[in-house]
Formats: C-alpha cells, structure tokens, sequence
C-alpha cells in the first residue's frame, strides 16, 4: 500500500486529483497540510482524510507516508519537492513543474543525488481520448503528421476586471499568467506525441492591462522529426470568440479535437469523417495516478516524469523570454517577475 500525503489541499484536489489516491488500487489518502490548518482540517472531514498537518516538513517526514502530491503554487514547487526527495520518497508535483526550467533542473538534480524518482500532473499522457488520438497517428490515419494549429480564446473573469487577481497571474507564484498554467498542459501533451521542440519563435504580449503578467500569446514551433505547430492563446479575447481547438493535419486527412472540453475527436480522412466520443472521468488524474502507483512498486512506468515536464517548461520560458525580459530593460517588471525568472 502506498501511503500518500498532500501539501496544499486546494480546489484542484478536490474532485481532479485528491479522492482518486483513494480508489487506485494499492493507494491511500493518509494525510493533507495546508497552511491554514481549519482549511485543511475541512478538506480532512470531507474526504475522509485520517490525519492534518499546518506543517509541510512535518507531513513529508511523517514515517508512515510513502509519497507526497505537491498541489500548491508552482512558486512552492521545488522547495517542497526537494525536501521530499531528501526525504526519500517519491514525489508528484502539480504542473507546471516549477517556476521555471532551472528550478525543474534543481528537482530532477535532487532525484538523480537521492535516487527517487519525480513525477508531475501532465495527466492528459493517461486519458483514454488523448491516448486514441497518439495511437491514431501512430497507426498512420491520417498519414505522415506535417503540421498542427492550436486556439485556446477564453474571456478576462469578472474578478480580474475588478482586479480581484488569482495568483495565476502572479508570475511570483506561477511563473507566468493563464498560459503557464494551462497552454503547459497543451505543450506537454504535444511533446508526448511528437517529441522534443528545437525551436520556437514567438509574439508575446499584455492586451488587457488587468495584470503583469502575458494575456496574449502566438508561437511557431518546431520538433527534432520536422514537424511543426502554431499555437494562439487570447485570456482576454469577447466571451463570444470562446475556442479550445487543436487539429492536427497530416498528408492523408486531420484529427481535430479540444484539450479542456473534452469535445467529440473529429476524424476525417478520404473515406469521410468519424466522430470518436471524449468523455471526461469521474477524476481526471485517476489514470496517472495509477500508473505512478504503479511505477513506484516497480510495476509499470508513468508516462510523465521530471524530466519530460522540464522539457515542457523550457520550452515555455522560450517562448516568453523576450516579453519578460523587455519588462525588466524598461523597467516595469513586477518584483514577482523578477523573482520568477531571474
């Protein structure tokens, strides 16, 4: 039985993530830590948690835990996976990663040092509709892979354009805004399908002013195998321009399906078009999970590790490298950009 312990029990434990270490075969919810303990102690009562902690080393040092879930801040990211692996035990952190891509080094450096091993929520490398898309192209469906396009267009929420703002657009606490947070899961997924990116080419911008952080984002990108993807991310653009597209285009027919909606995969080939159905599980990082589970009793492997999500955040610093940059020359970086990318 592996016994699991959370630090930073937050609202993506709650039905994403949490119950799943519960209903995976030979996995336990033991413990959770959040610093405000009457939040966490809550979260314990709900879930059926056994034991609280307001203390994350106290919980990472608890003997009877096997391994812990990070869920706080990517901001918290490395310190406590770092202490985790000190301790011995394996560890699955919330993605991103990390801030940045040299703290994702200074993690996998920890677990080559104590010879544990990191895992990270790229959770969509364990969902049956994004398997049967890898395994569609692989299978040659829709032929040679040439190219893809990617639109991710959600509206500002009305906290933030009363500058009420989350720290997802604190690049402080999550190293960038929207587009670290979810384009990474998208990036990630694409370095699974296709490999490594040797080069990027990118527009970042702010067109909103609600906060420092990039709203706006446009990057060509191409991988070791020769194909390439544009991908255009709008957190400000009208309610009613609303998209989660990627199509995915080949010299033989295209795949078209979404990565947050969880929308029908479109088919279409010569001998016509195929609708294949998406659905979302109950917990959508129940099947990673398991395959970590798996992986840390020597059972199986997790298709996402340190060192495929530092790949992921690499090319994410890339891309907005030069926005963050020109913030600092001008002199209107926030302090927690600094500290993000410094």
């Amino acid at each position: 039985m592996i016994n699991w312990g959370i630090i930073g029990c937050g609202n993506v434990t709650e039905v994403k993530s949490g119950p799943a270490f519960n209903k995976v075969k030979g996995s336990k919810l033991l413990a959770v830590m959040r610093r405000n303990r009457s939040l966490a102690e809550d979260y314990a009562k709900r879930h059926n948690v056994p034991r609280v902690y307001g203390n994350a080393n106290e919980l990472i040092h608890d003997k009877e835990i096997d391994a812990v879930y990070v869920a706080t801040p990517p901001g918290n990211h490395a310190g406590y996976a770092i202490e985790t692996l000190k301790a011995g035990k394996p560890v699955y952190i919330e993605k991103p990663m990390a801030l940045n891509h040299a703290e994702c080094e200074k993690i996998n450096e920890a677990s080559a040092k104590y010879g544990v091993p990191v895992f990270v929520a790229y959770y969509r490398r364990a969902l049956p509709g994004f398997l049967k898309v890898k395994e569609m192209i692989e299978n040659g469906i829709i032929g040679r892979v040439l190219f893809f396009q990617l639109q991710l267009f959600k509206p500002a929420s009305e906290d933030e354009k009363a500058g009420r703002l989350s720290w997802r657009v604190d690049p402080a606490l999550s190293g960038g805004g929207h587009f670290f947070d979810l384009a990474s899961h998208q990036l990630d997924y694409f370095d699974y399908l296709f490999g490594p990116v040797i080069k990027t080419r990118s527009i970042v911008k702010n067109y909103g002013g609600l906060y420092k952080a990039e709203d706006f984002v446009t990057t060509e990108l191409e991988y070791e195998n020769g194909i390439t993807g544009i991908g255009t991310w709008s957190f400000t653009a009208p309610r009613e321009s609303y998209r989660d597209i990627i199509e995915i285009i080949g010299d033989k027919g295209s795949i078209r399906f979404s990565t947050f909606s969880f929308e029908n995969i479109v088919v279409t080939t010569s001998e016509g078009t195929e609708e294949i159905i998406n659905e979302r599980p109950e917990h959508v990082q129940y099947n990673l999970i398991d395959k970590i589970v798996r992986a840390i009793e020597s059972k199986g492997e997790s298709p996402s590790t340190g060192i495929s999500a530092a790949r992921t955040c690499r090319v994410m610093d890339e891309i907005v490298a030069e926005y963050y940059n020109k913030a600092k020359g001008e002199g209107r970086k926030a302090e927690g950009c600094d500290k993000a990318y410094d």
